[in-house]
């Protein structure tokens, strides 16, 4: 994918579908929505994905993921769609994403999965996000890759879950989009559209290793990137992130990385009970469990290293926080 007019121009040839009908090698590829409450640790997840495992063309599936968080009861609804792809339609000269009869495009999405039903509208003009060096997006390496159309993006519409409709006024989250011929053989990923006290900060953060070849693995890296007070900080080079230091665990994840100008650090945690468990199909083969939270809490450090200056952000339940694993022993139900 050439990257490079979406960035100069129309934002939405970055959402065109890289995948072609009928192709044999294995692909997945998800354009997913998700938003916080402003204040109260309400979110959704809503996830519009096409699979189809390697050599088989003919088994490729649409699936519709859905995830409505609420960390006021810690009871979160989980629901999920496969649908054969004839039914399903992934434009690739335009952003319109349909699996059964739910839509996506440009200002608009709506649907529904087991008891869950969504009808949104969204806006935004931020800038593009990418979380990779721009060259990559075009290559066959990373296996895996994943950008932010639209960070900060503003919703508006209901979410119901069974009889209980949730009014979205004013929420903010992101329209994402990633793809891959597999998916990445391990990592963290992170993500806040806008803290508690600074709702102008954006944060997308990933650690992970990745399979090159046969056993052959990549060092871990941590790549991220960080909106605030009109700046963006991207360290995102190879260099940078190789260098950096992360740790993380089931339900909680240490960063810090460095760039000539700034040295960010950071911490996310959950409780498991905020997690839902998700089945991924790996197009070689194979599934990964994700362990998935919308309503985690975010503390980020941000240290300007000329002039010795820094700034802590911080949110209590808007961040955006995943597993992916091969483990098993992780103790979260998996629920789709």
């Amino acid at each position: 994918m050439d990257v490079a007019p979406g960035l100069t121009g129309d934002r939405w040839l970055l959402n065109h579908a890289v995948y072609q009908p009928g192709q044999t090698a294995g692909h997945y590829e998800s354009f997913y929505q998700r938003a916080n409450h402003p204040t109260r640790p309400l979110a959704f997840w809503l996830r519009y994905t096409v699979f189809a495992p390697a050599g088989q063309p003919t088994k490729a599936i649409g699936e519709l993921w859905a995830v409505v968080f609420n960390g006021e009861t810690g009871q979160h609804a989980v629901a999920k769609l496969e649908l054969p792809i004839e039914q399903c339609s992934f434009a690739r000269d335009a952003f319109a994403v349909r699996v059964g009869e739910a839509t996506l495009d440009t200002e608009h999405l709506s649907g529904s999965a087991g008891e869950i039903a969504w009808d949104m509208q969204y806006t935004g003009n931020d800038d593009p996000l990418l979380l990779l060096p721009p060259k990559l997006y075009a290559g066959g390496f990373p296996k895996a890759k994943s950008l932010v159309a639209l960070p900060q993006a503003r919703f508006a519409g209901t979410v119901s879950v069974a009889s209980a409709q949730i009014d979205v006024d004013g929420w903010i989250g992101s329209q994402n989009h990633n793809w891959g011929t597999q998916h990445t053989e391990r990592y963290a990923f992170g993500q806040v559209a806008g803290f508690d006290e600074r709702p102008d900060a954006y944060l997308e953060v990933a650690t992970a290793k990745a399979r090159i070849a046969g056993p052959l693995r990549t060092p871990w890296v941590t790549t991220l990137v960080l909106r605030e007070n009109g700046n963006e900080h991207s360290i995102v080079g190879l260099r940078e992130t190789m260098r950096a230091s992360a740790e993380y665990g089931y339900f909680h994840w240490d960063f810090a990385t460095r760039n000539a100008d700034v040295e960010i650090s950071g911490r996310l945690t959950a409780e498991p009970s905020a997690f839902v468990g998700l089945r991924y199909y790996n197009p070689p083969g194979g599934i990964k469990h994700c362990l998935n939270t919308k309503i985690a809490h975010a503390e980020v450090t941000v240290r300007d290293r000329h002039s010795g200056e820094s700034q802590t952000l911080r949110t209590d339940n808007r961040a955006l926080f995943e597993i992916l694993t091969d483990d098993a022993d992780h103790g979260i139900a998996l629920r789709a």
